[in-house]
């Protein structure tokens, strides 16, 4: 079975953001539990992939390129959207849990 150069991409893009967030992880200060090793192994594969989304733009984009947006997504966009999440929720730390709007 062959896989086509698209498939062949995407997979690299898969492994690279699930290798990234792994990574991130390992050099964290939190517990290692398989919850928190799964979860960051998605969410870097997912943020890491959406980096394809750059060959709708650049259809001649070369591979490195390609590898290098997906790096910066996978390393800075979680951190983003973790933050914009905390500040949607009201939250200023992860520990902190989410307050329930009161208009008394």
């Amino acid at each position: 079975m062959q896989i086509s150069v698209h498939e062949k991409e995407l997979l690299t893009l898969v492994v690279l953001g699930a290798a990234i967030g792994l990574g991130k992880l390992f050099v964290g200060s939190a517990r290692l539990t398989l919850r928190s090793v799964v979860g960051q192994t998605i969410v870097g594969a997912g943020l890491a992939t959406s980096a394809g989304a750059a060959l709708l733009m650049f259809n001649d984009m070369p591979p490195t390129a390609l590898v290098g947006i997906a790096s910066l997504i996978g390393c800075g966009g979680q951190s983003t959207l973790e933050i914009a999440i905390r500040r949607y929720l009201g939250r200023s730390s992860p520990d902190q849990p989410a307050e329930l709007d009161s208009h008394d």
